[in-house]
């Protein structure tokens, strides 16, 4: 298979994370990696790829989740201090591609339960308080593995807030997209000093899921989430979990 096949593949794979992740609060990195794993691209390049294509996604949803009231100043701020600086120095980091690969196969596999899991799960569930601390907490361990992994942190926050219902389902999805564009900006600052490898298909893909992301955040932040799609969503990130396993 050629380069330009190849590109044209992965766009189509990443218009369609853009637009299922989109539609729940998310970026989508876990999709893109995902994609890049099937496709057989190379760690060096997953990494800032996918945290680039992120930061445009998320821009995208936490604009649609906050002009419909879906957020929350006071679970976002202590997240996102604590979170930034931890995702710079995780994306300092490099990890081996014999470690990186199984690490990201367990997150998207993760991601698979976790997908599954919410599909059919009620959105409606009394709202415990939290104080600073413990978000603070979150916040620097899912920005550190954010920066370390390429992915945005949404994937761990919003089970985590959905778990100890910190907020409403419509609430967790615009301070997942928020926590996951900040994060993704502190990241992908962190590879960017190591003079990372991005792919010459970056600006075509940046095209594609912007157009996914608007369509899918339009959508999910007026609807909050679809169990089909969310279930399909998980057979995907399977099927990429496996491979990346496999191929450690």
């Amino acid at each position: 298979m050629n380069i330009d096949t190849e590109s044209v593949i992965l766009a189509a794979l990443i218009f369609i994370a853009a637009l299922l992740y989109s539609s729940v609060g998310h970026a989508g990195a876990s999709g893109y990696l995902a994609a890049m794993a099937l496709m057989g691209m190379s760690p060096a390049v997953m990494k800032p790829t996918a945290l680039s294509l992120n930061i445009l996604v998320a821009i995208i949803a936490t604009f649609k989740f906050y002009r419909v009231d879906a957020f929350s100043w006071r679970l976002f701020l202590p997240l996102a201090l604590a979170a930034v600086p931890c995702a710079y120095v995780g994306g300092l980091l490099t990890l081996p591609t014999h470690i990186y690969k199984p690490v990201i196969g367990i997150i998207l596999l993760y991601a698979a339960w976790y997908s599954f899991r919410t599909a059919a799960k009620s959105s409606q569930y009394p709202v415990r308080s939290v104080s600073f601390p413990p978000l603070l907490f979150t916040g620097a361990v899912l920005g550190f593995l954010s920066g370390l992994t390429g992915v945005g942190g949404g994937i761990f926050l919003s089970p985590l807030l959905l778990f100890f219902r910190w907020a409403e389902i419509k609430t967790i999805s615009g301070v997942a997209a928020a926590f996951i564009l900040v994060n993704s900006i502190a990241g992908l600052f962190g590879v960017l000093s190591k003079s990372p490898a991005l792919p010459s298909a970056l600006p075509i893909w940046a095209i594609v899921v912007v157009i996914g992301g608007f369509i899918g955040a339009e959508y999910g932040s007026k609807r909050f989430g679809n169990p089909t799609i969310q279930k399909l969503l998980a057979l995907v990130l399977v099927i990429a979990g496996a491979k990346m396993i496999a191929t450690a």
